[in-house]
């Protein structure tokens, strides 16, 4: 009896796998992937689709992929996609940003951007390019050439670590004490063992490196989508943004100090080392179709995933952008609290 019950279930599987092997053309998926023929005349759309779910090596990694719709007909082709390996430029960014490179005019994947002001931004981006050109990279280059990349290290470090009192108050503020915490040791460490923060002893103590401002905290808040604007000198930005940096100028050490000599050049120092470190984005920025679509759309990616990344456990939490925004304190502005 268990003989005839085997000998019925290979049978039955038998013929399962036989029907599988031959599609039926009443109910085929709504999508079949297909790789065009070589040969530039097809027998027919159906055949085509029959080779390919038939043949193992049918599907390749470089090969453009039909989508066919059952409902257009037999192999109505709808869709085409070419599936490329990244480019280095493109692993580059998205090392540096946290995602995709746009696409070659510019726009992010999947996401259309919010930027009504686009006349008036194209016009300041154009004045900042000027400015960058002409003051900033070059000085930006010179400090590099010249300065020995130690001493450089150190000056980043010092800026990063007088930070601190912005993140922390912002960490507070977003309802995260225990990263709070954790930048308020990392700022003693830095402060006390590092040497005024000139050494980075916390990373070596595995301490976490945090960036917060108040534009985060407001899109931590519920301000998640904002309109894109760019501001002379300043750059990027969004209207959340902009709203932030009057919350960030009260906590900023370097505009508590009174005396212009030292304060406009440490901000300056500040602004050549900030572009220092985005040197290496030239030659994509120099490359790009759009190079103000480029900006902007990555500057809007990153910002989304830094108050993304807010909102994440401590667990979850991904490493924080080192490329934070020019902050307020960098600008040799008026001290408007005096």
């Amino acid at each position: 009896m268990n003989v005839i019950r085997t000998a019925s279930l290979l049978l039955l599987a038998l013929a399962l796998s036989a029907c599988a092997a031959k599609p039926a053309r009443d109910s085929a998926p709504a999508s079949v992937a297909v790789t065009p023929a070589s040969a530039p005349a097809a027998p027919t759309a159906a055949d085509s689709a029959a080779d390919a779910a038939t043949s193992p090596t049918a599907a390749s990694p470089a090969a453009p992929v039909v989508a066919v719709d059952s409902a257009q007909g037999d192999g109505a082709p709808v869709t085409a996609a070419t599936e490329v390996a990244p480019t280095g430029a493109e692993d580059d960014f998205a090392a540096l940003y946290g995602g995709p490179a746009p696409t070659a005019d510019g726009a992010e994947p999947g996401r259309s951007p919010y930027d009504p002001w686009e006349g008036f931004n194209r016009r300041v981006h154009a004045f900042n390019n000027v400015v960058d050109r002409a003051v900033a990279r070059p000085l930006a280059t010179a400090y590099v050439n010249v300065v020995p990349r130690f001493a450089r290290t150190g000056v980043t470090n010092f800026f990063s670590n007088l930070r601190a009192p912005v993140t922390i108050t912002n960490q507070l503020l977003q309802g995260r004490p225990g990263d709070a915490w954790d930048s308020l040791g990392r700022f003693v460490m830095n402060s006390t063992l590092g040497i005024g923060g000139l050494f980075d002893p916390a990373s070596r103590a595995l301490v976490p490196r945090r960036s917060e401002d108040f534009g985060q905290t407001l899109g931590a808040w519920g301000w998640r989508s904002s309109r894109y604007v760019e501001l002379p000198f300043f750059g990027p930005r969004t209207v959340r943004d902009v709203f932030g940096l009057a919350g960030d100028i009260p906590l900023s050490p370097i505009r508590t100090i009174e005396e212009d000599k030292v304060r406009i050049p440490l901000q300056g120092l500040q602004l050549v080392d900030m572009r220092s470190q985005l040197l290496a984005l030239d030659d994509i920025r120099d490359g790009a179709v759009d190079e103000y679509a480029l900006t902007r759309d990555a500057w809007l990616q990153r910002r989304n995933y830094q108050i993304q990344n807010d909102l994440r456990g401590r667990r979850d939490r991904g490493k924080d952008a080192d490329d934070a925004p020019i902050p307020v304190d960098a600008m040799p502005m008026p001290n408007w609290g005096n």
